[in-house]
């Protein structure tokens, strides 16, 4: 059965329209208008035990709302989801104990007070065994390697710091789903990896199912085995980052470096894209490569050559635009 199974997801929101002016603001009170936008739209998704899925899309896809619907803390308009075996809007306790939603612009830990206090307050809320409790917090912390932050106030903890914290908030009770949204964002490098690195191993050891939005592509190729696109609140695209990239990212980079200067337009019917001193880079299709090394067989004057897939941020921004929906909007209704 699988974790997540959804069929014509769809939500709607009522958004009010705002006359400009002291005037439009009298008018306002007696005379609203509202239009309907569609967040969500027809969602059609289905996710297995175990595995990790990024849930991709441009800023007000609808993904952030698709993960409120799964959690329960959003109603669809219509359509259905069952999550774990449960509706999630009904939130039955079973249901909430099941899961976890994390999301890297909100804080569940108490500002002022240590994680560690959080914690216990998260122990008495979810019933977890007092020596499980121990063992599983001693586990989480040694894989995060940051068990003496536990004492620290959270206000005093920097933002990857922050971040573990809240992760091994959201997995005291094992859930066998975790939502995640933006968990990297504002991370640097290092943090970054820390991360990817808990949750892979976490996900081998319980098999626990991830879904997880992100705008770093870093997250998505080093943890997604399937990536689900969404544009406008369509689902666009489901499968592989490389089905993406054979689609969208069929040109590859070269860059040759010359021993001296040379003009951008040195090899016949090919300008280069970019000049960096002695070193000239060109865009050139996968099948164009062979012809493109010919032209270079028979210089002396070429010191090295690079070829590169394109980065995955490009990529992915060319499948975006190549999928630009405009968000449906119905007819305005009057409110008195």
């Amino acid at each position: 059965m699988p974790v997540i199974k959804t069929q014509n997801l769809t939500k709607e929101f009522k958004v009010f329209e705002k006359q400009p002016g002291l005037g439009g603001a009298f008018r306002n009170l007696f005379n609203r208008k509202a239009k309907k936008v569609l967040a969500v739209d027809s969602i059609n998704l289905e996710i297995q035990e175990g595995e990790i899925v990024g849930f991709l899309g441009p800023n007000g896809a609808g993904k952030t709302t698709t993960l409120k619907m799964l959690s329960g803390l959003v109603f669809p308009t219509r359509g259905t989801a069952e999550v774990l075996g449960y509706t999630p809007w009904k939130r039955p306790i079973e249901f909430r104990k099941a899961f976890s939603l994390v999301m890297g612009q909100k804080n569940q830990l108490w500002w002022d007070l240590p994680a560690s206090d959080s914690f216990f307050l998260l122990r008495e809320i979810y019933g977890i065994d007092r020596k499980k409790f121990a063992s599983t917090v001693d586990e989480l912390t040694t894989l995060f390697q940051c068990r003496d932050l536990l004492a620290q106030p959270v206000r005093e903890l920097s933002l990857g710091e922050r971040m573990k914290m809240e992760l091994t908030a959201a997995l005291l009770h094992e859930p066998k789903l975790l939502l995640l949204d933006e968990p990297t964002i504002g991370l640097d490098v290092v943090a970054q990896s820390s991360i990817h690195k808990f949750l892979e191993e976490y996900n081998r050891s319980r098999k626990i199912t991830i879904l997880m939005t992100s705008h770093y592509m870093r997250d998505v190729e080093r943890l997604c085995s399937r990536v689900v696109i969404i544009s406008s609140g369509k689902m666009v695209y489901d499968g592989t980052l490389d089905g993406i990239k054979k689609r969208h990212g069929n040109e590859k980079t070269i860059r040759v470096l010359f021993r001296k200067q040379v003009s951008p337009g040195i090899l016949p019917g090919l300008q280069a894209s970019e000049v960096r001193g002695e070193e000239l880079q060109w865009h050139v299709s996968r099948e164009e490569i062979p012809k493109f090394i010919s032209h270079l067989a028979g210089r002396d004057d070429v010191v090295d050559i690079s070829i590169e897939d394109p980065p995955i941020e490009e990529v992915i921004s060319k499948f975006f635009q190549s999928q630009v929906i405009q968000a449906p909007t119905l007819p305005a209704q009057v409110e008195s």
